[in-house]
């Protein structure tokens, strides 16, 4: 298991337990899908936290990581990803730290975000040389609008807490050592309302962003598998990993 669930009073909590940055795989996607769906069909839980141990968030798809399935066939990874939409109850998720590509569009698959001016969010998909996926495609430009969407995605730009709070990315900024805290006292606040209430809301926030998540992911698929094929990728994975621009070429 790469996370862990709790209950506390009607706050349920998922914590993401790879540090130090919380690289995503199917697997772990589906864990965490799992797990709020069995804290949304505990009718004692009211709301949920998303956090994680370790340094970052969660720095996104270990592409570099030898997994070649993941890097040609995201599929498994975005179906799982889909499911994280359907979930009733509403998730805050804790951004202490980086969220970049996939990891941004985990958090972005919350309902609510809290975040630090420590904090750093980027859709890098452009300096690795790919295209962006986990449903941001929908998500960035539901929340952002579609002009800072394409700011966000076209330069791959990391913001910090304070700048994320204040373009959309994120809804609360509070000090690095309150993150954690503040989102469960916002899910605590939550959690007050009527229960069914809560859920019919959040619900209805969110109608039909599940299937809009599964169809810009079947796009997002393809693409990504169509331009890991190119040596701008190649070229894009070495770079970042150099901490440098790419020379990319076109090719």
């Amino acid at each position: 298991m790469t996370i862990s669930v709790q209950v506390r009073d009607r706050v349920g909590l998922v914590e993401l337990c790879d540090p130090p940055h919380n690289f995503l795989s199917a697997g772990q996607v589906k864990e965490i899908a799992d797990a709020l769906h069995e804290l949304d069909a505990n009718v004692d839980v009211r709301a949920a936290v998303l956090a994680a141990q370790g340094r970052s968030f969660c720095a996104g798809a270990n592409f570099g990581g030898g997994d070649e399935r993941l890097r040609n066939d995201p599929v498994d990874l975005y179906a799982e990803a889909a499911r994280l939409f359907e979930v009733g109850i509403p998730v805050v998720a804790a951004v202490h730290g980086p969220a970049i590509g996939g990891g941004l569009g985990l958090a972005m698959s919350a309902t609510l975000r809290v975040t630090c001016p420590a904090a750093r969010f980027a859709a890098n998909f452009v300096k690795l040389g790919i295209h962006q996926g986990f449903g941001l495609s929908v998500t960035l430009p539901e929340l952002l609008g579609p002009s800072r969407a394409a700011l966000v995605l076209l330069t791959g730009r990391r913001f910090d807490g304070e700048e994320a709070t204040r373009i959309g990315l994120a809804d609360l900024c509070v000090p690095d050592d309150r993150v954690r805290d503040a989102a469960f006292e916002l899910a605590a606040e939550i959690a007050t309302g009527a229960p069914l209430a809560i859920r019919s809301i959040n619900r209805t926030l969110r109608a039909g962003l599940a299937g809009r998540i599964r169809e810009a992911t079947v796009r997002e698929a393809a693409e990504q598998a169509r331009l890991f094929s190119t040596a701008d990728a190649v070229e894009g994975m070495r770079a970042v990993g150099e901490r440098r621009d790419g020379n990319f070429t076109g090719r």
